[in-house]
């Protein structure tokens, strides 16, 4: 089916068509200088020391997980059993790494306004268990990160963030991604840049940086650095170090054309944020006080992956309702994320709990939706949507 109003629209030109050329004509494909551009334009941008691509989101928040585990750090490093806080809503791969490498989640409701974490909520379930606080910036928008902080103050708690939704999004000043110790990047074809498949992971902390760098490309030596906190000193012989393995990993490594359409697309980002934060400003206009739909409330200053829409109680429509209504009007529609995510059959395989109600995170699950943002003019749109009625 056909949307007038679809939910993701290429922002690719010639300069990308110009880049995947240029890698057409090295005959290089697997990861290589283009990929390592891209990473240190990547990490300059967003006001980090280190950026590591991955061949996916759902991969760079796999790394990042497995990167504590391997931490010689006492404060960063995580072992199996131990409590990490993740919010009831996000996408499946937030939870994933987390169960996969034996760490208990305790899940915590969503503030029904922002979406994030219900911060009342999310500091009554801290305790001296918890290790690990995993913030996740829903649909673009920022965590209240002064409050955050605030609430892991004083603890031993290690703070990582997926803004896999939430590039270009800022709180205080700061890029979203760059509060934790670690944050997840995507740029799959629907998000702020895409380079087809992809994603990073940024950080200040060089030694996980090196972990990272390991843990990608097989757990081997050949990628790091000739000094490294990994090894110390690698040898100078490149046979010797070919296949030389200190970590247990991965291939997560993304293409060379991934490394080159990064870099022509990360040129266009402020552009591309700025055309997302124009509609947004009449998307607000509009729907603020819609008798139907109640709307994200922004925190920090929101990169706008989409428009979240939700179905007022005193509305007495059916969810089901209003996405035939926003279908006949040609908005294509999605869930939420994954709604609660803690409602979902896979959870007989975690080691969790729930903290206190999720019922922000069930009505979410039961009674909302979003549609698609843009970086180029949608302004019609909302005037059609604004009119939309059950």
């Amino acid at each position: 089916m056909s949307f007038k109003y679809p939910l993701a629209t290429s922002s690719w030109d010639q300069d990308e068509q110009d880049a995947l050329q240029r890698v057409i004509a090295s005959d290089r494909f697997s990861m290589g200088e283009e990929v390592a551009i891209f990473e240190k334009q990547f990490a300059a941008h967003f006001g980090s020391k280190y950026s590591v691509m991955v061949n996916s989101g759902s991969s760079a928040n796999l790394l990042m997980v497995a990167a504590l585990f391997y931490s010689q750090n006492s404060d960063l490093n995580l072992k199996a059993g131990d409590e990490v806080i993740v919010p009831a809503v996000s996408w499946s791969t937030t939870y994933f790494p987390l169960q996969q490498y034996g760490l208990k989640l305790k899940f915590v409701d969503i503030d029904a306004e922002t979406l994030n974490y219900d911060l009342d909520a999310l500091a009554d379930a801290v305790s001296d268990k918890t290790r690990a606080l995993m913030v996740v910036n829903l649909l673009g928008n920022p965590n209240d990160f002064d409050h955050l902080n605030k609430i892991v103050s004083g603890r031993e708690i290690v703070m990582i963030e997926d803004n896999c939704e939430s590039m270009g999004a800022s709180f205080g000043g700061k890029q979203a991604g760059t509060f934790g110790v670690m944050g997840s990047y995507s740029s799959f074809f629907s998000h702020h840049i895409s380079t087809m498949e992809g994603g990073l992971v940024v950080t200040d902390d060089e030694e996980l940086y090196h972990i990272m760098l390991s843990l990608r490309a097989h757990g081997w030596t050949r990628n790091l650095p000739k000094e490294n906190t990994l090894t110390g000193t690698k040898s100078d012989d490149p046979f010797e170090e070919s296949f030389k393995f200190v970590l247990p990993g991965y291939n997560l490594r993304p293409l060379e054309m991934s490394g080159a359409l990064g870099q022509a697309q990360l040129r266009k980002l402020p552009k591309l944020i700025n055309g997302r934060r124009d509609n947004a400003a009449r998307f607000q206009e509009k729907m603020r006080d819609h008798p139907i739909f109640s709307i994200q409330k922004e925190t920090g200053h929101s990169s706008w992956f989409g428009f979240s829409l939700v179905v007022r109680e005193s509305a007495n429509i059916s969810r089901k309702q209003a996405i035939a209504a926003l279908t006949d009007a040609g908005f294509e529609c999605r869930p939420i994320v994954t709604g609660n995510f803690a409602k979902n059959d896979v959870l007989k395989y975690f080691d969790y709990e729930v903290h206190g109600e999720l019922k922000n995170a069930d009505y979410i699950d039961q009674n909302g939706l979003f549609i698609g943002n843009h970086h180029y003019p949608i302004l019609d749109a909302f005037d059609v949507l604004a009119e939309v009625t059950i």
